[in-house]
């Protein structure tokens, strides 16, 4: 066990010095994969980068506060909309944008977190999935939003073109150093904001909400604010993941990804920043890449082929990822309830207690 000797390790950024070496060799990585991976991977580092922002604010709100979400899809294509729509039609810069987009996701979060105070559990996942599915369908009937067609992103600038700065960021890896930088100071802020007298009150809500009231937690502002706080997370990533993808539509932001957004937390490990971050990795490159196109793996492709042929259909296969995700969360579940972050923690006990 780790024994504290003073308040301020409760907030150090880096609690020994070798998570401090690991943590820059981290990001020395990251900052350099450019040099040595191919430039058609950074399309699906972006969109990994742009979970684990979701997922770290997923995870304020489901594994540190205990309230259960099905809506963040709706959180986030307001922030991809919010960013798009104020670059587009008010010209208000980049960052500007994506901050006010943030806050906008942020503020239906507030109101979404209202009936938090007197549901929970199964009523508490319908309401927010039918904000989610709200959100998708009134898009798609605004012109304003572009309808049921969608809307073009505008080039991503970074500057100040309204003063004649302009910085337009035009390829994958640019994106990406900049998502990466986002993504870098969001993962601290949500890290440290644990670590808080908001954070604890998070976590007393989520071990127990009476004796949390008792001990002087209002319920009302800190179940709220975990919404607020969590939606504000999945704006901003909606706001970068509407320049990922250039073009996008209502029926982007379904409930299949709310699910999977829930999918990558628990996976990952809820309750837990690095789990978020493991959760959203595994999950995305799993969707995005591995089993994107199953049959055409080596040997395992072949195998589904053959199966579906004789069982099922071929083109059920396109259903594989899904069933494949469930599987593995079900796995999670039954063999590692505290996820990824669980292996985690025992690789390091043996990794410390080795050979003993």
């Amino acid at each position: 066990m780790d024994m504290k000797r003073d308040y301020y390790e409760d907030i150090e950024l880096f609690s020994s010095a070798t998570v401090f070496v690991w943590s820059m060799v981290l990001l020395v990585f990251l900052f350099t994969m450019p040099f040595f991976i191919p430039d058609y991977y950074f399309y699906l580092c972006n969109i990994i980068l742009v979970h684990v922002i979701l997922a770290v604010g997923l995870n304020i709100l489901v594994g540190y506060t205990g309230q259960i979400s099905l809506g963040h899809a709706g959180f986030f294509a307001i922030g991809a909309y919010g960013t798009a729509l104020l670059m587009t039609h008010l010209q208000v810069p980049f960052f500007p944008s994506l901050i006010a987009a943030g806050l906008i996701a942020a503020f239906f979060g507030f109101i979404i977190g209202l009936p938090a105070l007197r549901l929970e559990g199964p009523y508490l996942a319908i309401a927010t999935l039918g904000f989610g599915l709200t959100i998708m369908h009134v898009i798609g009937r605004w012109d304003i939003f572009g309808g049921r067609m969608g809307i073009q992103a505008p080039p991503l600038d970074i500057g100040v073109p309204q003063m004649g700065f302009s910085m337009v960021l035009d390829t994958d890896i640019k994106i990406y150093y900049l998502i990466l930088a986002i993504t870098v100071i969001l993962v601290i802020c949500a890290r440290n904001l644990m670590k808080t007298r908001i954070g604890r009150a998070f976590v007393a809500i989520r071990d127990d909400d009476i004796a949390a009231e008792v001990m002087g937690v209002n319920l009302t502002i800190f179940k709220t604010l975990s919404f607020a706080v969590s939606a504000f997370y999945a704006g901003v990533a909606g706001g970068l993941f509407a320049f990922v993808l250039g073009f996008f539509d209502p029926f982007t932001f379904n409930l299949i990804l709310s699910i999977i957004f829930l999918v990558m937390i628990v996976v990952g490990g809820l309750g837990s920043v690095l789990g978020g971050i493991m959760g959203a990795t595994l999950i995305t490159y799993l969707q995005y890449e591995f089993l994107k196109n199953i049959e055409e793996r080596p040997y395992i492709g072949d195998l589904l082929v053959k199966f579906s042929k004789k069982y099922l259909t071929v083109i059920g296969l396109e259903n594989f990822s899904a069933i494949a995700l469930g599987l593995i969360m079900i796995g999670i579940v039954i063999f590692e309830p505290l996820g990824m972050f669980g292996i985690w923690i025992r690789i390091k006990k043996y990794w410390k207690t080795w050979p003993f």
